[in-house]
């Protein structure tokens, strides 16, 4: 069992919801009540990571964050580190590949609050960002809670984009899944399998607390609007 490849899993899964999930707050927000030209555009380039093969994904996110490009220079100047094969490079590349999980379900809960409780709050005085805070967040939190869960699961299982701009490099890049790769490499089919189980219980426990919360939220929520 590979204890540092698990504890590196997790912590770029902390790191891709701490700030993915704020910022696919507001996206999903702007989605659901705003119409724009272009927003069929915009909502399909959000789920191009769900089509897109992992390597052709890592493919691009190489090309686009290495040293030759402007973004990887740039950074490499500034702050004297690339983003390619460093866990920085991983956390970016986790947040785009983890849009679509992150901004679908919290769009879906916006779309879901009735105009009229907006508008009824408003003619409360209720200004906009308190609206937003003390109104509309509570009423799609389970949106956000199953964000959460999706992104952080799917982070910790990722593997072709990880090994494409990451590598394997033991404490900086080396996570749970190149792990379990190379453990079926090395024919150490025991230690894969107890990985792969700690992985498997993991995302099925956290999908049974996030639906059970969920329909508990949003049984409250109905009753609030009744």
């Amino acid at each position: 069992m590979n204890w540092e490849a698990l504890s590196l899993s997790f912590k770029l899964s902390c790191y891709t919801v701490l700030f993915l999930i704020p910022l696919s707050v507001f996206a999903g927000r702007l989605l659901a009540f705003r119409q724009f030209k272009g927003k069929s555009w915009v909502e399909a380039l959000i789920m191009v990571p769900l089509v897109l093969p992992p390597t052709v994904i890592g493919y691009y996110l190489l090309v686009g964050l290495g040293s030759q490009s402007f973004i990887g220079r740039w950074v490499e100047q500034i702050f004297g580190q690339q983003l390619v094969f460093h866990f920085s490079g991983l956390v970016i590349a986790s947040m785009l590949v983890n849009i679509p999980f992150a901004v679908q379900p919290i769009q879906r809960a916006f779309e879901t609050i009735p105009e009229d409780i907006r508008d009824a709050a408003s003619c409360c005085g209720m200004s906009a960002w308190a609206t937003f805070i003390k109104v509309e967040v509570p009423m799609v939190w389970p949106g956000i809670l199953t964000a959460f869960v999706l992104c952080f699961s799917h982070v910790l299982g990722e593997f072709g984009v990880v090994l494409m701009l990451g590598g394997n490099i033991a404490g900086e890049t080396k996570t749970i899944s190149i792990a379990i790769y190379d453990s079926v490499q090395a024919f150490d089919f025991k230690a894969a399998g107890t990985m792969s189980l700690i992985l498997l219980l993991f995302a099925i426990s956290a999908l049974a607390i996030t639906t059970s919360l969920s329909r508990r939220i949003g049984g409250q929520n109905g009753r609030r609007t009744r």
